[in-house]
Order: C-alpha cells, then structure tokens, then sequence
C-alpha cells in the first residue's frame, strides 16, 4: 500500500515534469504580461482551493514564479491552501486571507461576493465566465472492470460500491449529486420522485463519505474499498498514470454535467494587503498558452483553442448537460438543493 505523502509526491513530480515539458517554453505570454512592471505589494499570494487542485496548481507556480520575476523583478511566493471548495469558502468568511480563489462550483464564490469578499459581476473580470478550463463527473474501476461499471444506473446496483466524497463539504461531489440527478431526470422523463429515488440509492450505496476528493481518491485507492471511484474526469486519468501496476481504468459515461471551475481575486484582502497586480497576474497566467498548457497535461479540458485542439485526442467526447439547462441556474440549485431543508438534505437523510 502506497503512503499519502508518497502519494502526493509521486502526483506532484508528475505534474511538474508535465508542466515543464518543452512544448511550454516557448508559449506566448499573456497579454498583461508583455511589459515589464514595477515589483508590486507584498511578496507572497495565497491561493485557496479546492481538494485536488495540489499538484495542478504547484505546477502552474512552478511557471509563475519565475515568470512574474523576470517580468517585475518581485520574487513571490505563492502559498496554496486545499480543501473541500465550500469548506474553503466558509475558511475565507471566517477569516482566512485568501487573495485568489481558484474554486470548482461557482456557488461557492458567490457566497463570497455576496458577503462583500468579491465582486458582485466576478465571472466578468476574467474570460469563459472566469472559468479558464473544465470537467465532469466520471468514473474510475478497478483493473478489468469486475462490476461492468459503464454508466450511472451502474451505480445504483445492489452489488456495487460507489466512492466519493461527502456533498456537504466538497463541491467536487456536488457535482456528482447533480450530474447522478439529470441523468435520473432525462432517463424518468423529468419525474422527479423517480430522480429523488436514484440519488437516494446511489448515495446509500457510499460506504464512507470524505469531507474533499482527494480523501475519496485515497479512499479508493490506497485504502482499496469500493468498486468505483466517482469524481472529475482530471482525476480519475491522473490517478489512472499513476499506478500503470494496478491497471485501473477511466470510464466516461454516456452522459455528465459541465462542471466549471471559477477564479476570482478576493478584493477584500487584496485592497488590504496590496495584493491585487500579483493576484490579478496570477488567475490571468492560468488562461495564457503556457498555463493552459499546464491544464491539459494535468488532463483538464481547457478553453484556449489552440491549446485545447492540440491535446483533442486525449480527451473521449461525452455529452455534457448544463445546470443552467437543467436546473434553471445555480442560484435555483442552492435554493432547491443545497440550502438547509433542500432536495439534498431530503435524499440525504440517515448518512
């Protein structure tokens, strides 16, 4: 059995090979970038994230870093915080200095800007709605798929275990509450008693529910329980290279849902500390060639067009669906779902 810190290990010197692989070198520079400037505020970010963004975003400060001294002269660390995304963002209420989110469900930058932390019109600061690359729930088996897992109505068998982590702290499993809840929608021709009852059975057939997706993942694969492991499509190829002996396999099903992931700068603590050209420098990197180059390689589907047409034949086509399509929006799914009393807590009763 591998050890976590091994774990991390191996999947950050990973990433960090990805993300400083020849074709980057010579990438573009952002626009903001193409000047030199002054070295700006304090010499240190920190970016709160969501669970399994660790290696993905050690490796984009791997290009950051030095970029932004050579650009500035400013040598800046940038210091990283992970946990489940709507925990992270309730650390930030409660005090946690965070200059940029880099989050994976935009409610959870919401309840930022409505408590004042962020801008009100955020997805306007930055282009794709502030969202510089994407995924959807997916699965990943163990070696030669015992169960024949190839769908969600797999996941909702008697016979079948089903691993991720808890939706009220993970942002990652919220989605996969949501993505489980359309299909059940579009396969019952919008009964939602029928839906109600899928993700109630799905969620019974969770034997351990982990606060982020990383402890899911290590759940799955270190702790060796449960026949599926549900969470980003990132993941679940990441995790795949990683351990070639145990031949794990990603399985795309027929149908998931878009799942964005949102960067904002917190202007609250950026107009307190001086932060904001580091900070603002930062999530812009995220959509230059070199940093969305560091996203394809971590498996993330991104939104360059160059870039992402280079890295097309990693990627299997699925049908994406859109909370705005089938939900009305996000602000009706934390009112109807998430909020105290919602759909959630109904389906989720007795775990």
């Amino acid at each position: 059995m591998i050890h976590r810190r091994a774990f991390l290990a191996s999947v950050l010197a990973g990433a960090l090979a990805g993300a400083l692989a020849a074709p980057i070198a010579g990438a573009p520079l952002p626009a903001f970038a193409q000047t030199a400037q002054p070295a700006p505020g304090p010499d240190s970010l920190l970016n709160v994230s969501y669970d399994i963004a660790r290696e993905l975003f050690a490796a984009e400060n791997a290009l950051f870093v030095p970029f932004w001294k050579d650009k500035t002269g400013q040598q800046l660390t940038v210091n990283q915080s992970h946990a489940g995304s709507s925990r992270q963002a309730r650390a930030i209420l409660e005090g946690l200095d965070a200059d940029v989110v880099t989050f994976n469900q935009v409610t959870d930058v919401d309840v930022l800007a409505k408590a004042g932390f962020v801008a009100k019109d955020w997805q306007k600061k930055f282009p794709n709605n502030a969202s510089p690359y994407y995924s959807f729930p997916s699965f990943l088996v163990r070696a030669g798929n015992p169960k024949n897992i190839k769908d969600w109505s797999d996941l909702v068998r008697d016979d079948v275990q089903v691993i991720f982590p808890n939706p009220k702290t993970s942002g990652n499993a919220r989605y996969t509450y949501l993505a489980a809840y359309a299909y059940a929608l579009e396969k019952n021709n919008g009964d939602t008693a029928k839906a109600d009852a899928f993700v109630k059975k799905l969620l019974a057939n969770v034997p351990v529910f982990d606060t982020g997706g990383r402890g899911a993942t290590t759940t799955f694969v270190e702790r060796e329980t449960g026949d599926v492991l549900v969470t980003f499509e990132a993941e679940t190829r990441a995790i795949k290279d990683l351990y070639p002996d145990r031949k794990l396999e990603a399985v795309a099903p027929s149908v998931s849902l878009l799942a964005e992931f949102p960067v904002a700068v917190v202007d609250k603590v950026v107009d307190k500390r001086g932060s904001r050209p580091a900070a603002t420098a930062y999530l812009e990197f995220l959509y230059s060639p070199a940093g969305q180059e560091v996203a394809a390689k971590a498996y993330h589907r991104v939104v360059n067009p160059e870039v992402a047409a280079k890295y097309k034949d990693q990627f299997p086509p699925v049908r994406l669906l859109k909370v705005e399509e089938v939900f009305g929006g996000w602000d009706k799914v934390q009112k109807n779902q998430f909020a105290s009393g919602g759909k959630l807590d109904e389906v989720f009763v007795g775990r």
